[in-house]
């Protein structure tokens, strides 16, 4: 008996709950928000297509090769993954729940909506660090572990913490 389609892609949906980002475990692709859309044919090829957080970010071949094996171990054989350029994403498409992750990981989630103007202004927004909660950080390097992240120190407990740039 086959499913529904509208079944298939919710099955779909749930699958992709398990692909974390390679990059910050913590968090699966669904958090990120980055999958754009989900589609299966008549064939019952799956399409799944995504944007990525940051063009060329290196990230992206692994969750391609992590959303292939999770489909196929899950019975989808036949699938295929697109990458999207447009709409850029942005930060706002982390779930609440994604931010909360990040938090419970050290790792500060952005602070600011969509495109983080510090960069054209020279100020860095004010980040609350993820280990005490004191707004009294600083940064002490546009990037961080990733180029997605910025590296900051908390004025208050003295400890160096990852903040997700917004973008």
């Amino acid at each position: 008996m086959k499913l529904a389609n509208t079944t298939r892609i919710e099955l779909i949906k749930v699958i992709l709950e398990t692909v974390t980002d390679p990059e910050i475990p913590v968090l699966t692709i669904g958090d990120m928000g980055i999958i754009r859309d989900i589609n299966v044919d008549e064939n019952d090829k799956v399409t799944v297509t995504i944007t990525p957080t940051y063009t060329g970010c290196p990230a992206m071949d692994m969750i391609t090769v992590n959303i292939k094996a999770a489909l196929q171990d899950a019975g989808f054989m036949n699938s295929e993954v697109l990458t999207v350029l447009s709409p850029e994403w942005t930060t706002d498409w982390i779930s609440e729940s994604g931010k909360k992750k990040l938090r419970e990981y050290g790792i500060a989630p952005p602070a600011e909506k969509t495109t983080d103007s510090s960069y054209l202004t020279g100020k860095s927004p004010s980040v609350a660090c993820p280990l005490c909660g004191s707004v009294n950080t600083e940064m002490v390097s546009r990037f961080g572990s990733t180029p997605c992240k910025s590296l900051y120190r908390c004025k208050d407990c003295l400890e160096p913490f990852d903040y997700f740039k917004c973008h």
